[in-house]
């Protein structure tokens, strides 16, 4: 009997190491704050050195007429140079999502993806892809971040084409692959 007790102990000591050990955090992209778009993203602690992020945004409306309604979720696999949720850190990534946008003034022309047409016409269609990423965590307080992230990846995407920005006559379907930054954050985060 007394060796069942010596396990239960064991196990319930092990449980509140490994939860006193977890570190969650909670944060927001102050550049999609910036541009009108609600986003949260929560990362969670696996080992010493490696956390899992998952962020998501959406934006469901039109601002001045430009209609750029998307969603988009991205978790990412993070390895830290010393401690999680502190300093230097390289992380791979996925992403999906949707978007409609249109009657947006664009000249820019990135690496093969031309995005002058958006003021003419109207993209409708989904995403995916991945990339690597590279990150710097700065403690502000006991409970406070902030982390600036870049990343760059490949994303391919299917599309409809509509003759105008406010109309519905589709003239085309394509598809397009992307190579180029697919990860821009300035992440104010809240540690648990």
């Amino acid at each position: 009997m007394n060796i069942k007790k010596f396990y239960l102990l064991l196990l319930f000591s092990s449980a509140a190491v490994s939860l006193n050990a977890q570190k969650v955090g909670i944060k927001t992209n102050l550049f999609y704050d910036a541009l009108a778009t609600v986003n949260a993203g929560i990362e969670v602690g696996l080992a010493p050195r490696w956390t899992l992020d998952i962020s998501g945004n959406y934006k469901g409306w039109t601002i001045k007429e430009r209609k750029t309604k998307h969603w988009l979720v991205q978790p990412e696999a993070r390895y830290w140079f010393c401690d999680r949720f502190s300093g230097h850190f390289l992380g791979i990534h996925a992403l999906g999502g949707q978007y409609n946008m249109g009657h947006f003034k664009s000249k820019l022309h990135f690496l093969g993806s031309d995005f002058r047409g958006l003021e003419n016409y109207r993209y409708q269609g989904w995403g995916v892809g991945g990339g690597i990423a590279y990150g710097y965590s700065w403690i502000l307080g006991k409970h406070w971040n902030m982390e600036a992230e870049i990343g760059i990846g490949y994303i391919y995407t299917r599309y409809d084409v509509f003759e105008c920005a406010d109309c519905g006559k589709r003239v085309d379907n394509r598809h397009h692959h992307y190579v180029g930054p697919t990860k821009g954050a300035l992440n104010l985060i809240y540690l648990f």
